[in-house]
């Protein structure tokens, strides 16, 4: 009864039993691994008494719910709903309201005996019956509440949405245009004024440059926030909360209030300048140094603000409170959490994340955390601030791409979760499974596979919350942009969880509500006017691909994974049209990097691979791959004779890296990436996945500063020449 009743949970929540990996090869998850799962979820896998009265539990709440959570429907879709209740009610009349998101009120009447019966279950001597009811009404696109009552008394509530059947894309795109545009680490950016790490005027500065160059984008890496009590936690993948920004990347001297007194007392100390001075010159960011010189001057900043206007009845006072209304709890919970944060930091407690702090603080909704905000008005008071600071500039720099015209302008890049000790988990634990994380299983780029310390969210806890958490990301990560990158967008299809304690390769596949979420997807992109790439890299079922393309969701074309089974490159004119192109991304090694191996040799430095024989397979493939890249380079007239056509005598040139770029360009791919490091030839990658402090990843900057690379007379004709060979691939 046990193992028929686990194999029932197993399918029941989604854990797969097989897959198919990245080699093509079927693989089997280990029975042990499907119980662990269970476990994580909340299972007493290991008595067979509570796991029996738990599954009965499941089933009696969703037969003592006369509606479900949430409905979500498509555009021109028939509203269809499961109606359950006891026998002896069904003989009665109910109204259904539908309060529709534009505040509209429609009413329908029906006795739910006169519809069709689908289903009867007994729940303690009671017989249930499940009804399929028709409501012959037409919805707009949006969110919706609707209304169950009787007699005047509401019985049940839930979430109806109706979503539109694809993504949005901009009209120059539909009309048949092809764009290009570059990817750049916000944080690697180099300028004579930054204070060591890139902030939103250098990417003001960035958009306005390439906008003249042709490019109609810029895609970022994600800038999400992260920890300003522990600068060291960098990775723009692991972030405390996704809804929100992290406020290093806040230009200072563009605030308001900075040429107070007391601002330029502390900027002009020489202990300020000094440490600015070494900021700026490192070629890694320094990143507890650039978080200590901003947390001081934003502070201060922050004072002269607070006193001259957000303490009284301004207009600037009042769209703060909106702003602060707007973020609800999620905004509270970050800022109370990162004034926490800091506060147990300076007093030398354990700080890194909620589960080493004290007891009473573990939660967000603990009396200590009340009265700890309470006591600490004015700290969690300057987070806010931060946030709507941040969101101010960030808004500031998507209309320099509006004003010149950029068909997209900014593109954000959403995380695939948050770290263990994040503010967005500390706030909302019941959706987390705290005791997995997700990551990846073996493949080409991480043959050991990946654990990424990633908490998943149950995904039966997210349908109980009607989706709000998925939908506040959405929402969020699109404001001011033009479009989304999705990273890791398997995720809204399944998830590879793993278990503390087990390697990543003992993980399985969890599955989500992917056509509930793809709709959620379409209906966000459309209220925001964002194109939404998927990145769509390692191990994908077809199944996903299918339907990302049905739902125009771009997918992510990289060159060099993009072979045939003889080991010749595809050429980039037979890439689909909803494709995102790209020759490297951040997880890659750079052009130079790749053509000289030395991310393989960097890789054996950092013990990535599991043998010799393994390395030097990786070697010997990478040679022939370099000979292929030639041919199809030479047989495209991407390069001249300057590149030679034997990869034994050809180095990384500008020639040949140039050409690269170039062959990208006269593709089919409507959308087109290319990374500012590839414009600079740098060699180093910024982030080597499956390392952790053995690397310095997210810390690398660029090699030039910004106004260098556009007074460079070469980057300038590459542009152009990229702007001129997207318009001859345009229809």
């Amino acid at each position: 009864m046990a193992s028929s009743l686990i194999d029932h949970l197993v399918e029941y929540r989604g854990i797969e039993s097989n897959y198919t990996d990245a080699w093509g090869k079927p693989a089997i998850i280990d029975p042990l691994t499907k119980q662990k799962l269970l476990g994580v979820m909340g299972y007493e896998v290991a008595d067979p008494t509570k796991l029996k009265s738990q599954a009965d539990d499941d089933i009696n709440k969703v037969w003592l719910s006369p509606l479900n959570p949430v409905q979500v429907l498509r555009a021109g879709e028939a509203i269809q709903l499961s109606l359950r209740l006891p026998i002896e009610l069904v003989n009665d009349q109910y109204l259904f309201t539908i309060t529709t998101e534009q505040g509209e009120t429609l009413c329908h009447s029906l006795t739910p005996v006169d519809e069709q019966l689908i289903n009867i279950a007994h729940i303690d001597d009671v017989e249930f019956q499940e009804y399929l009811i028709q409501i012959p009404l037409e919805l707009p696109l949006g969110y919706h509440q609707l209304s169950l009552s009787i007699d005047g008394d509401e019985i049940a509530a839930m979430r109806l949405i109706m979503a539109p059947k694809s993504c949005y894309k901009p009209q120059t795109i539909i009309d048949g245009n092809k764009v290009w545009g570059l990817s750049v680490q916000l944080y690697c950016l180099r300028s004579e004024q930054n204070w060591g790490i890139g902030d939103f005027s250098d990417l003001s500065y960035l958009l306005e440059k390439v906008a003249k160059q042709g490019a109609h984008f810029v895609g970022l890496n994600p800038i999400h926030a992260l920890y300003p009590a522990n600068p060291d936690a960098c990775s723009p993948y692991g972030p405390s909360s996704r809804r929100w920004l992290n406020f290093i990347y806040i230009d200072v001297t563009a605030l308001d209030g900075y040429q107070a007194i007391e601002t330029q007392n502390i900027v002009n100390s020489e202990s300020f300048k000094q440490t600015l001075a070494a900021a700026r010159a490192q070629e890694l960011v320094d990143y507890p140094a650039v978080t200590g010189l901003k947390l001081r001057a934003l502070s201060t900043v922050f004072d002269y603000q607070n006193s001259q206007y957000l303490s009284k009845n301004t207009k600037l006072n009042k769209a703060f409170k909106a702003f602060i209304a707007e973020g609800g709890e999620s905004l509270q919970t970050l800022a109370v959490y990162d004034a926490l944060q800091e506060d147990l930091a300076a007093q030398g407690k354990p700080a890194w994340g909620w589960p080493v702090f004290p007891a009473e603080f573990s939660d967000f909704k603990q009396p200590a955390v009340a009265k700890f905000t309470k006591k600490n008005a004015h700290r969690v008071k300057f987070f806010l601030w931060l946030q709507w600071q941040a969101a101010q500039q960030l808004a500031a720099a998507n209309e320099v791409a509006v004003a010149n015209k950029m068909c997209i302008g900014l593109y954000r890049d959403l995380a695939v979760g948050v770290s263990e000790g994040s503010a967005e988990i500390w706030g909302n634990k019941d959706l987390y499974c705290t005791s997995a994380s997700v990551g990846a299983p073996p493949d080409i780029l991480g043959p050991l596979g990946q654990n990424w310390g990633l908490p998943p969210m149950d995904p039966e806890k997210l349908y109980q919350q009607q989706y709000q958490p998925i939908i506040d990301l959405f929402s969020s990560n699109m404001k001011a942009t033009g479009a989304l990158r999705i990273d890791h967008v398997m995720a809204l299809l399944r998830l590879w969880w793993v278990v503390k304690g087990d390697s990543a390769k003992q993980g399985g596949y969890v599955y989500y509500p992917v056509d509930d979420l793809l709709a959620i997807l379409a209906l966000e992109s459309h209220k925001n006017q964002s194109l939404v790439i998927g990145e769509d890299l390692g191990t994908v079922p077809e199944e996903i691909r299918d339907k990302l393309a049905d739902n125009g969701v771009y997918s992510y074309r990289v060159f060099f994974f993009e072979q045939a089974k003889d080991g010749g490159f595809y050429s980039p004119a037979h890439y689909p049209t909803q494709s995102m192109s790209t020759l490297t991304t951040h997880d890659m090694p750079t052009l130079t990097g790749y053509w000289h191996c030395y991310d393989l040799e960097l890789g054996k430095e950092l013990g990535l691979y599991p043998t010799e024989e393994i390395l030097q397979a990786l070697f010997i493939s990478r040679h022939s791959n370099k000979q292929a890249i030639l041919d199809t380079l030479h047989s495209h007239n991407s390069v001249g004779d300057e590149v030679g056509y034997d990869v034994n005598y050809v180095g990384m040139s500008q020639q040949l890296n140039f050409g690269m770029q170039k062959h990208m360009a006269s593709g089919s791919s409507e959308l087109l990436s290319l990374q500012l490091e590839d414009w600079l030839q740098m060699d180093k990658p910024v982030n080597i996945p499956g390392t952790f402090k053995e690397y310095p990843n997210w810390q690398r900057k660029l090699t030039r500063n910004l106004q260098g690379i556009f007074d460079d007379p070469m980057l300038n004709e590459l542009a152009f020449s990229l702007t001129e060979a997207r318009k001859n691939a345009s229809t």
